[in-house]
Parts: C-alpha cells; structure tokens; sequence
C-alpha cells in the first residue's frame, strides 16, 4: 500500500491554504462592512479623542477577524509605553498581515504611514484615511507634506506607526537595511522608538505565495523605549536596527 508522500502534503496544505485564504478574504470584507459605521463615528470627534475611539472600533474588529480566520494575536510589552508620552513606533514587515494587526493593537490614539493610493478604494478609502498619514512615495511635494504631518501627529498627543523597511522583506535576512525617515522624525521631534517585532505572520501569508493563508498564533513585542536624545540619524538608525534583529533571531 502507497505511503502519502511529502509532496502530498504539501499539496493538502497548499489546498487548504488557498481556500483558506478566500475565507480570510471574504471574512475581512463581511465584517468591514459591518463595523464601517462604527469606524466612521470617530470623523464627528475632533483630536485625539476621536482617534483614539478610532483605534479602540478597530481593534475590535480585528481582534475579532483575526480569530475567524485561525490568527489569534497575543501583546507583550505594553508597560513599555509611558503615560502621557508619544513615541515612534518601528515594526519588521514580512507580510500583508502585518499592517491590519499593527496599529489596532497600540496602546492608545496613533496614525500609520501609509501609501495614498489604497485610499481611492471605495468604503475602505475613508477607513484608511482616519487611521494614516498618507503619502505618495513617487511625489517629493508628497513626502515633505506627509513627513510635516506626522510631526503633528506626534505632537498632538498620539503615536506614529512606521516600517522602517520600507516594504515586505524578501532578502532572507531577519530584517532588511533601514530607511532614514522614522529616526529622523524621531530626532526632530526628541520623541522615542519603541522597536516592534511581529512573529508569525511569514507562516500564516508567506511572502513568495499569493493568495495563501493558514491559521497561526501570532504575536507582537513592544521592546523597551530607544532614546533619540543626543543621537545623530544613522546612529540611532543602527542601533534601532541592531536590536530588533537580536530580539527577532532570539525569539522567533
């Protein structure tokens, strides 16, 4: 009798994978359409408060797809986030996963950099729009306006959420070469990182296969506050990045 072989398996799994991942699909879309309402709300309240009713609606909607699709989220690291203070919050990025669990689950009101494009969707536009500072990557005017606005963002009282990878990373290393942009920010507003590891999302939406998802228990690190204070940009840059990659290879 024929024993299943490896390749069999693999096939099972990428089977499923791909049903699962129109699951994942249809599930984010049936219940945006039922928490749009509700995201919209925070548009009526001006300031931080608004936004961070903003964060608080999102974090329930995705705390609740996240389980429907098999991806429980666990926090660790939320003392690390002082009371009153606003920081410059820095995440690996492995995969499309990454961005609807990152900001949600922030303690308190925040803003992510994000590409304006994705807000010409219809209906999903105005939701991306209340939670970014959006920016057009291929536009100088763009990035001064959107690099302005973060700033503000910062020193109105919420956090700013950014990737400074820049895009998913395909290298085969732990994390990719950093961009400038946060920890100049950081600087030129003396506000603090707080270095962000996700783990789990490479498995559940691997980068090189699309339209693939499997249920995985996932997880996001908020380490200990990096001060920009008396740092120059790329020494702050690599020393961030130093961190992360250690904690990341310790721990995945």
């Amino acid at each position: 009798m024929n024993q299943p072989t490896k390749n069999d398996s693999n096939i099972f799994v990428t089977l499923f994978a791909r049903i699962w991942a129109f699951w994942g699909l249809f599930s984010f879309a049936t219940t945006f359409l039922i928490m749009f309402i509700p995201t919209m709300i925070p548009y009526l309240i001006p300031g931080v408060r608004g936004q961070y009713i903003f964060i608080q609606i999102s974090r329930f909607w995705m705390w609740t797809w996240l389980h429907m699709i098999g991806c429980p989220i666990k926090i660790k690291g939320k003392e690390h986030f002082e009371k009153g203070k606003t920081y410059v919050i820095c995440y690996n990025h492995n995969a499309l996963l990454d961005v609807p669990l990152s900001a949600p689950f922030v303690p308190g009101a925040n803003k992510t950099i994000a590409k304006a494009s994705f807000a010409k969707v219809p209906l999903f536009g105005w939701f991306y729009r209340k939670g970014s500072v959006l920016v057009d990557r291929d536009d100088d005017v763009s990035k001064r306006k959107s690099y302005e606005e973060m700033k503000r963002t910062l020193l109105k009282g919420m956090h700013m959420c950014v990737y400074p990878e820049g895009t998913r990373n395909r290298s085969g290393e732990p994390l990719k070469k950093f961009q400038g942009g946060a920890f100049k920010l950081a600087i030129d507003t003396k506000k603090d990182i707080i270095p962000t590891l996700i783990f789990g999302t490479t498995k559940a939406m691997p980068i090189h296969k699309p339209f693939y998802l499997l249920p995985t228990k996932l997880e996001m690190h908020f380490l200990p506050p990096v001060s920009s204070e008396g740092m120059g940009l790329r020494e702050l840059m690599n020393k961030t990045h130093d961190i992360m990659t250690t904690y990341y290879v310790a721990h995945q």
